[in-house]
């Protein structure tokens, strides 16, 4: 008589918890293959709903400004982020530190409604003091995305900033570097895998924002999950389904390539410290 493995209700909970999360994403990859004009209905295998979006120069367009907008607040927001973080974690005597913390992590619990509206008063009022911006597009975008994302990267970082040992910065200022040198030749990489963790999520939340955008967005400046936004509202096109799947493609890819190159800088920093 064999005797029935026992099912675990962890292990249960875990397999129902990955099917809610990545089923719905397996049918609409299944979709996006799907010959019909309706996306609930199944006529038939076809590839040209793909052909049909790298032809809609609409799309093609948001993907770019997007990719664009979420490159530059990913980058500013690393270095915007890096710097709290620093001054957070290393100046722990500095008068305001709390406050600084607070205001730094805000947008963290900021409801982005609230967040998007108030960035907008403040072009308007700077439009009307200074000129500038005259029109809402790319750069009111970027800053408005910078602003939520810097509060991610600074969190990331800190976190690794916390865990560096302090004995071999100050032994390398014993020796006569300054702290610029120390920083550049001991810290930045051993903070590197935080700096990368911290781009991806920045790149990621600006490549997803809707709110935010919508509301600091002009007419010549639309993004891709306004686009998106607005063709579902219409009615789902199977062009979105294509679109999703290639965006879900590039995402796994570019998180595993992160996995294994951070997994070959871990085992590496392992074997010599060995």
């Amino acid at each position: 008589m064999v005797n029935a493995r026992k099912v675990s209700f962890s292990k249960v909970m875990l397999v129902l918890g990955l099917l809610f999360l990545y089923l719905p994403m397996f049918v609409l990859v299944v979709y996006s293959f799907n010959a019909s004009r309706l996306v609930s209905v199944w006529a038939g295998f076809s590839t040209q709903w793909y052909g049909a979006l790298f032809q809609d120069q609409q799309i093609l367009a948001a993907v770019w400004m997007s990719l664009r907008i979420a490159f530059y607040a990913a980058t500013m927001a690393v270095c915007l982020g890096t710097m709290a973080a620093f001054i957070i974690t290393r100046f722990r005597r500095m008068r305001g530190r709390t406050l600084l913390s607070s205001m730094v992590t805000a947008p963290l619990v900021m409801p982005e409604v609230i967040t998007g509206l108030s960035l907008l008063l403040l072009f308007v009022q700077m439009a009307e003091l200074t000129g500038w911006p005259g029109d809402r597009g790319l750069a009111t975008i970027w800053i408005a995305h910078t602003t939520f994302c810097s509060a991610y990267v600074a969190v990331v970082v800190a976190a690794r900033l916390r865990e560096v040992d302090r004995s071999v910065e100050e032994a390398a200022m014993d020796l006569g570097a300054p702290p610029l040198k120390t920083f550049l030749i001991i810290t930045l990489p051993v903070i590197a895998p935080a700096l990368v963790s911290g781009w991806l999520l920045a790149f990621t939340l600006s490549l997803d924002d809707l709110v935010i955008a919508s509301f600091v967005s002009g007419p010549g400046a639309t993004t891709l999950p306004m686009v998106v936004f607005s063709s579902v509202r219409l009615g789902v096109s199977p062009k979105i389904n294509a679109l999703a799947t290639l965006i879900i493609l590039a995402v796994s890819l570019i998180a595993f390539i992160a996995w294994f190159l951070m997994r070959r800088s871990d085992e590496k920093r392992l074997k010599g410290n060995a």
